[in-house]
């Protein structure tokens, strides 16, 4: 070690981020390659990802990026162990770089976007290399990518939960603040659908199963249950869909009524809402 000077390794470090000594070190097992030097740190920082891999990363940001024309936008989450980490600089510019790279190439798939590569390396990459300086489990949790006549985004503060919100019907007119509004009730109400049509079959026959078991309960005759399991399944339509919510900031009219007030048949084709948990 007595061999590398402080130069280098303060050059080492100017190059990758990581502390002094870890520098020096890599720089003697790699005899001065500063090539060598890098791929040692890197792999610390894989042997680093690998042995955090079982904790829990419950914070971290939501970052999104719309094209000019609000036809398209990406979605990533980036997740971290500790909030300070969240706040850190370079964990932000990571989830910039990331969210930014995606919205170049529009990848389908989340392992293709960490394939993709910037600034010499993978995406994947770039995440070791940090899990390697901080010490967290660092991971891409959502990846979204949505395509539309207008597409706005919603960030809630603190940056820990973003909505996407695809409309149609726009009829040129700005939508962008109706958009914020509705992606605004998304991130309050966490609606399970745009409307009835696009609920999951599988969570309406938990709901009739549920109303049915309560119906009988109440001792309901058997030959009503299935029209009053019926009418509660509406109940729950009115109060779960987006569409058929009260709107929030005004109560006397549904999200669909909003909407067709800012223009006539302006309505939402789907919203994607992802939360840092």
């Amino acid at each position: 070690m007595s061999a590398i000077s402080a130069q280098d390794v303060n050059k080492l470090r100017q190059m990758t981020g990581a502390g002094m000594m870890d520098c020096k070190k890599a720089l003697a097992e790699a005899e001065g390659d500063f090539d060598k030097a890098i791929e040692i740190l890197r792999k610390k920082g894989q042997k680093v990802s690998a042995s955090r891999s079982d904790r829990e990363a419950k914070e971290g940001s939501v970052f999104i990026k719309v094209s000019d024309d609000k036809k398209e936008a990406v979605l990533i989450a980036l997740n971290c162990e500790t909030d300070f980490v969240g706040k850190n600089e370079e964990f932000q510019a990571l989830g910039k770089l990331i969210v930014d790279t995606a919205f170049a190439s529009k990848p389908a798939t989340k392992e293709a976007l960490l394939a993709l590569t910037a600034g010499g390396l993978t995406l994947n990459d770039k995440i070791v290399e940090l899990v390697g300086k901080i010490g967290e489990k660092i991971e891409v949790s959502e990846y979204i990518h949505m395509k539309g006549e207008a597409i706005v985004s919603y960030i809630h503060a603190g940056s820990k939960l973003g909505v996407l919100v695809s409309l149609k019907g726009v009829n040129g007119v700005d939508v962008t603040e109706a958009g914020k509004d509705v992606g605004m009730q998304i991130a309050a109400m966490n609606p399970v659908a745009v409307d009835e049509k696009s609920v999951d079959q599988s969570i309406i026959d938990k709901e009739l199963e549920i109303a049915k078991a309560q119906i009988l309960a109440e001792g309901k005759p058997e030959n009503m249950v299935d029209k009053i399991a019926q009418g509660k399944l509406q109940k729950f339509f009115k109060e779960t869909t987006l569409l058929h919510q009260l709107f929030v900031k005004d109560n006397s009219k549904t999200v669909a009524q909003y909407l067709d007030s800012v223009t006539k048949g302006l309505t939402v084709v789907e919203f994607k809402r992802v939360t840092i948990a």
